[in-house]
């Protein structure tokens, strides 16, 4: 069971009747029960929670997986709380970036590109094919997802390589699109996931909804040694009078 954070600008919930009328209670509080039904322990966070936007230093240390959504606000996100985020994904807490959160200040601070892409809003068809069956973010997944309503990201996607590549999609008008990337930065892994615009019920769908809580079972911290950094005393006996050193 981990310990999971479930981040949400929660802004067009309140906004648009439209987005309330698909997530009433927020796109966060949706997500948080699927998380719940795999047996997590979760809280939820948005950004006018204060100036630490419900991420402050006792709340990270206490999450071992953070799920970031945001789409309209994300230079409102203060830089001192990406910095504190920043740190702890490096340290080993999971992060996964849903949707346009590929333009969130953390996500492209982990990437160190601009995550810019091709999108268009015609609610068209998307199919996630399942490039990786055997990863453990597919468990459960058949060959491939369909959802009937779908806002198109398209490539290039301006982000390095994945280490491993779980989903492609195909959109009714003929894009592709890289939507399941997972990454190693430092001691932590991140998975950016495409599905999940404001206005269609994507988290809602059953299999998007397994895909989350496999991906929050692989990001969640191991129990493997903490790395030692810095000047090292040796292992074995060697003569260590050399003075030539400028440290």
């Amino acid at each position: 069971m981990a310990r999971v954070t479930v981040w949400n600008e929660y802004r067009h919930e309140r906004e648009s009747d439209v987005v309330a009328d698909v997530y009433p209670t927020g796109i966060h509080a949706v997500i948080a029960d699927a998380l719940r039904e795999g047996g997590h322990e979760v809280r939820t966070a948005t950004l006018d929670e204060g100036p630490d936007h419900g991420l402050t230093e006792t709340i990270l240390d206490d999450t071992d997986v953070l799920v970031w959504w945001g789409h309209a606000a994300h230079d409102e996100v203060r830089d001192a709380v990406v910095d504190r985020v920043h740190e702890r994904v490096l340290d080993g807490m999971g992060l996964i970036a849903l949707h346009s959160a590929h333009y969130s200040k953390i996500f492209k601070r982990l990437m160190g590109t601009s995550c810019s892409l091709k999108w268009r809003e015609a609610a068209e068809r998307e199919r996630l094919w399942t490039i990786e069956p055997s990863h453990p973010i597919a468990d459960g997944i058949g060959e491939r997802i369909e959802l009937d309503e779908a806002e198109m990201y398209g490539e290039r996607f301006d982000i390095p390589a994945p280490d491993t590549l779980v989903f492609t999609s195909w959109f009714e008008g003929g894009e592709v699109f890289r939507s399941g990337c997972c990454y190693r930065r430092g001691s932590g892994k991140v998975f950016y996931f495409r599905p999940g615009h404001e206005t269609y019920p994507v988290y809602y769908d059953e299999d998007v909804r397994q895909v989350l809580r496999n991906a929050v079972d692989w990001a969640e911290p191991g129990d493997g040694p903490t790395p030692d950094f810095g000047n090292a005393d040796p292992i074995e006996d060697i003569d260590t009078s050399d003075d030539r050193t400028v440290h």
